[in-house]
């Protein structure tokens, strides 16, 4: 993923979505006849935040806005693959999974002038997607326009059921929710980039496509005695980018995969 800071300008959308913020100003009803008249107009004031009774921001210690805490608990479900509980209130976020609705009522609250997409890679079994947003300057960017963006795949082998047959809207969903995750400091991960519930098991290991990078690395963290865990906290200990936000091999680069089994190749029995 990719951060850059600039100045605001006017924007223009190249992409397949577009969310502009509207100033009543700039429009004159010329037809004093008009019968569709919205009940209220969406503002935001010197902060970029919403004018509307109905959001409810909620903020850190720090001042900043807590987007976690922003998403609504008919957007959270249980991750059945860490957990048999039902209510999502019991559950940590490790335990949790966002679906869809609740990343892209996020995204229109935090306010974004453009979504671009670029295809990075396709094939019949395998498409990967840059999502690229530009998120509209409030205080907590210093009044600085955001563009923020992230890369997400979808294969043949990490996707389930009908979804293999859509793998450039798959990996167009995966990209666009996790350049919001990421943005927001969400750690929690969205339903569409877990893929096939069958591909991975409670300890993060991938039990199908023997010739894949990930069931290599996991083979390897087997024979050694190395859980998914281990392997994430030695990670966040080297400060390698983004290992906090690991859930399971999957998010794990393939360049850093063939580095870990080589490593862990050379490590003893039990030797974590």
């Amino acid at each position: 993923m990719s951060i850059k800071i600039k100045d605001t300008e006017s924007t223009i959308s190249i992409g397949s979505s577009e969310l502009s913020n509207i100033n009543p100003k700039v429009f004159e009803l010329k037809n004093e006849n008009l019968k569709q008249i919205p009940p209220s107009v969406i503002t935001r004031n010197q902060y970029g935040l919403l004018e509307n009774n109905n959001i409810n921001y909620i903020y850190n210690e720090d001042g900043t806005i807590n987007w976690r805490k922003m998403v609504k608990q008919e957007y959270l479900v249980p991750n059945r693959q860490k957990t048999q509980e039902t209510d999502v209130s019991k559950l940590e976020d490790k335990d949790l999974l966002i679906l869809l609705g609740g990343i892209k009522e996020l995204a229109q609250i935090r306010g974004y002038t453009s979504v671009e997409y670029k295809v990075v890679s396709a094939s019949e079994n395998y498409f990967a997607t840059s999502c690229r947003i530009t998120w509209i300057p409030n205080y907590e960017t210093n009044g600085k326009e955001i563009i923020f963006e992230a890369l997400a795949d979808a294969t043949s082998n990490n996707t389930k059921s009908f979804a293999k047959f859509f793998l450039a809207a798959i990996a167009e969903n995966r990209a666009f929710v996790r350049c919001v995750r990421n943005f927001l400091k969400i750690n929690i991960v969205s339903q569409e980039e877990l893929g096939d519930a069958k591909l991975v098991d409670d300890n993060g290991f991938i039990s199908e496509n023997p010739t894949s990078p990930q069931n290599l690395l996991e083979k390897t963290m087997k024979d050694k005695n190395i859980t998914f865990d281990i392997l994430k906290n030695k990670l966040i200990k080297e400060k390698f980018d983004g290992a906090e936000n690991f859930n399971t091999i999957t998010d794990i680069p393939k360049v850093k995969i063939f580095e870990l089994i080589d490593r862990l190749k050379k490590l003893k029995l039990n030797n974590s």
